[in-house]
Order: structure tokens, then sequence, then C-alpha cells
């Protein structure tokens, strides 16, 4: 599979099918394509599978693009400003936080995966359900931002805000802790539950996330409006004097 990442904060990528050859998306994720490229859209895997998937926060149903007859192209871009990355999967696995999962080639495994620990899921912000990509071939994630990558070592601990852990190996522990003080806890910013993982492995993070980058849009609308509002009352307190 041939392919060429095009844009910056923005980006798409675009990949070359000769005849023949085929990839699986999540639904809504393709930008374009040409002619001799054919949409199947499949609940790949099966009921359960696909039943699984939505959990996870991903789609039942993958979207399936093929080149029949002629070369072709098809170009796969996220919903949020971002960059993407490849993972070429050699008969190993990586875990992915829900939203991240772009495009593979059909010879890799999307399910999900369930946390090592029930706390990891209620509180560690990237859901119960983590969505697994196993097998042979290349897929994309996407992550808002810029990436932010790490090689633990055996035992090696990395601490993350909630949210910004896009991609690790399954080698890699992950687990929750509080991040403890009243202070920090009230004041500082940063929510009281900091990712905890541990080596071996490869992790990916993301300097902004969908999450964090949807609550500053909301405070500034929220901020914008109250100031809206306070405006009209002190011009019509004016207009009536």
């Amino acid at each position: 599979m041939e392919y060429r990442v095009i844009g910056d904060v923005m980006q798409c990528v675009s990949v070359e099918l000769q005849p023949g050859e085929e990839v699986q998306a999540e639904a809504g994720a393709m930008i374009y394509l040409t002619d001799s490229v054919q949409i199947n859209t499949k609940m790949t895997g099966g009921l359960m599978a696909g039943l699984g998937r939505m959990l996870g926060g991903s789609t039942a149903f993958f979207s399936h693009f093929q080149a029949v007859g002629a070369p072709g192209v098809v170009a796969f871009a996220a919903h949020y400003p971002g960059h993407t990355r490849q993972l070429t999967l050699k008969n190993d696995a990586w875990l992915c936080s829900k939203e991240s999962f772009l495009f593979s080639q059909t010879s890799v495994q999307v399910s999900i995966a369930l946390t090592k620990r029930l706390g990891a899921g209620f509180f560690g912000g990237a859901g119960f359900i983590l969505q697994r990509l196993a097998g042979m071939g290349d897929a994309f994630i996407h992550g808002g931002g810029n990436f932010v990558e790490f090689d633990l070592q055996p035992g090696q601990r990395l601490r993350v805000e909630a949210g910004c852990a896009v991609a690790f190996q399954e080698s890699v522990s992950y687990d929750v802790e509080f991040i403890g003080g009243l202070q920090n806890t009230l004041f500082g910013g940063e929510g009281i539950f900091l990712i905890s993982m541990v080596g071996p492995g490869h992790v990916i993070l993301s300097t902004m996330p969908f999450s964090r980058m949807a609550g500053a849009i909301l405070a500034h609308q929220t901020t914008n409006t109250a100031s809206s509002g306070l405006g009209n009352v002190l011009g019509d307190v004016l207009g009536n004097l």
C-alpha cells in the first residue's frame, strides 16, 4: 500500500490502491476517491464485533474501499485538526483510544479490548473499552495537535493526563491513579486522575485531545455569551437613562 500525507495541521492521507487492493475505514472518514474505487459497507468481524466497536466509541459498520479494474486513489481525514501516524503491525497489537482509528489494510483486525482494571475505564478518560488493532499490515491513527512519543523500558513509568493517550503497544500496562492532595484536586486544573503507563512498549500521546479542544471552545462560547448578555443589559439600562 502506497500513501502520502497531505497538509500540516489538518492532515489527510491519500492512499494509492492497485487493482484488487482494499482498505477499511471508519464511517465518514473518506474525503475523496477516484472512479475505479468502489465502496462496500460491511459489519467487519460480524455482529458481536460490530456492537463491541460501538461500545468502544467506534462504528459498527466499516466502509471498505477497493480498486476494481484499474489503480485508484482514496483519501481519509479525521473530523478535527491534528496529525496522522502510521502503525506497522507485525503480528503484534496496539490499543487505541476511541476516535483515534482512521483506516487500515483489511489484514488488520479492529476489535475491542477491556482495560485491565475497572478504574481505568471509569476514570481514565479513554473509556472502559479501548480499540485493539492486531495482525499484519498498516493502520493509521489520528490525534489532535501534535504527537509526543516514548519508548518505555521494562518497569519505566509514565503518568499522563487523562485523554492525552492516543495509542500504546499492548505490552504497556495501563491503570489510573489518584493525583492526591486537596489543593491539586480542587484547583490544579489537571483533573483528579492520571493515567499510569508502565513499560515495556511504545506510547503515543496527543498534545490537544478532542475533549480538551471541545472544552476550550465551549468555555470560550460561554464567556462570549455571558459578556454579550451583560452588554445587552447595560445597553438597556443606559438607554433608559
